[in-house]
């Protein structure tokens, strides 16, 4: 079968087209024949080399799939069989015409969604509803979301904008704004300004923001802290665009009486995980809608990794075997 291979850490050239065995599933496993395959982003990091790769190289590349289950292992249920399903590897094996997952890692499709918009939306829906949670936005508080043109930033824009909060959106660019405006955002600040924490506060007026989700990381919250509301105001932390996590000392948190969780490791993970299943379902319900920005063949994964890595799409890449 074609698979897409990672063959050393790098740039996107590491990961060729080869033709490779076909996985056969062990004891509580199954293979699903292989519909649509999501390009991550945090996949390109894994990649780069940021990450660990978690197996030995040259190793098939892949975080996720979704397709039809076609075989099933001792001790899975025979009732998957047949069944369209999104699922998640442990880390390598997706970008394949045939993927080996593990059966309590599938999520079956529903009937009103396509394979593809299920693809598109699992992980960033998963990622944006452990987040509300975890915030507890309530209708009436002023929410801004960082990267609000992404695919996990256009789930929360959706997500607050429904829970009848105020979303503030940051963008890079006017066709991203535009995006955010869509998805829900009541206003949207260029992030690529100097001076977009100036112009947060002028259209703030006097206000304050209640929740920061915060995809970028870096220095890009300490001009912020000011404007959020003192003793109640939350800051998720869960993405790293600027290149390291967020850069703030506790004794800035403490003296405004702000709280910062961090969205990360394998308790977070895990929540993550648990909310796979209301993605799609709420996706079906049309309360979070997938942004598609291309399809490529399977052989195109490195130039997916590039659109990513250039920020040049808008909307998830999804490969297709």
């Amino acid at each position: 079968m074609q698979a897409i291979v990672m063959t050393a850490t790098g740039a996107p050239d590491v990961l060729v087209v080869r033709e490779v065995g076909e996985p056969r599933p062990s004891e509580g496993q199954v293979v699903l024949r292989a519909e649509a395959v999501p390009v991550l982003y945090p996949e390109t990091k894994v990649r780069a080399g940021a990450f660990p790769f978690p197996a030995p190289l040259p190793e098939v590349f892949g975080f996720q799939a979704a397709g039809v289950v076609t075989d099933i292992g001792p001790g899975a249920d025979r009732a998957l069989l047949g069944t369209r399903v999104v699922a998640s590897t442990r880390g390598f094996g997706s970008y394949a015409e045939l993927v080996v997952a593990e059966a309590d890692s599938v999520t079956p499709i529903p009937d009103e969604l396509t394979t593809e918009h299920a693809a598109a939306i699992l992980m960033p829906g998963s990622v944006a509803l452990a987040l509300m949670r975890s915030a507890g936005v309530a209708g009436g508080e002023t929410v801004l979301v960082e990267a609000a043109a992404t695919g996990v930033g256009s789930c929360l824009t959706q997500l607050c904008a429904a829970a009848g909060a105020r979303v503030i959106g940051t963008a890079g660019g006017p066709r991203k704004a535009r995006l955010a405006r869509e998805n829900g955002a009541h206003g949207v600040l260029d992030h690529t300004a100097p001076d977009w924490a100036e112009q947060l506060a002028d259209l703030l007026s006097d206000g304050t923001v209640d929740v920061v989700f915060d995809s970028i990381g870096g220095e890009s919250l300490t001009p912020l802290l000011d404007l959020i509301t003192p003793l109640r105001g939350r800051v998720l932390s869960y993405g790293w665009l600027d290149g390291a996590p967020a850069q703030l000392g506790v004794t800035e948190l403490i003296l405004r009486g702000l709280t910062l969780t961090g969205c990360a490791g394998p308790a977070w993970l895990d929540e993550v995980a648990r909310q796979r299943s209301a993605a799609l379902t709420a996706t079906a319900q049309g309360l979070l809608t997938p942004v598609i920005d291309s399809v490529l063949p399977l052989a195109d994964a490195a130039k997916a990794h590039r659109m990513l890595e250039d920020r040049l799409a808008f909307g998830t890449v999804v490969l297709r075997p």
